[in-house]
C-alpha cells in the first residue's frame, strides 16, 4: 500500500505515520494506539487495528497470529447516550 493512504480514518492517520512509529520503536497495538490515537475514535480499532498488526508483522518478522491483539473496553459496541441515561431502551 502506498504511505499516504489512511490507516485510521477517525484519527486520521496514514501508513507513513504508522510505519514511522514502528521505526521509533513501537511494536505493540497497544503502543502505537496510546502515543497516536490509532484506534481511539468512534469505530474503537475496528478498521485499523488488523492493517496496524500486519505492519508490525512485517517490521519485525513476527507472524500475524504472534502480534497481540489489544482489549475490547466496555462499550464493545456503540452505544446511544440515552440508553446510558436510562431514557431510552436499547431496541428503541
Amino acid at each position: 500500500m502506498p504511505d499516504r493512504t489512511i490507516v485510521c480514518r477517525c484519527e486520521d492517520l496514514s501508513l507513513e505515520e504508522i510505519r514511522e512509529l514502528i521505526d521509533q520503536g513501537f511494536k505493540s497495538i497497544d503502543e502505537i494506539k496510546r502515543i497516536s490515537r490509532c484506534g481511539m475514535g468512534p469505530c474503537q480499532g475496528r478498521g485499523c487495528r488488523q492493517i496496524v498488526a500486519q505492519e508490525i508483522a512485517a517490521a519485525t518478522g513476527k507472524k500475524l497470529d504472534e502480534i497481540e491483539m489489544p482489549k475490547f473496553r466496555p462499550p464493545v459496541k456503540p452505544v446511544k447516550l440515552g440508553i446510558l441515561l436510562g431514557g431510552e431502551k436499547e431496541d428503541e
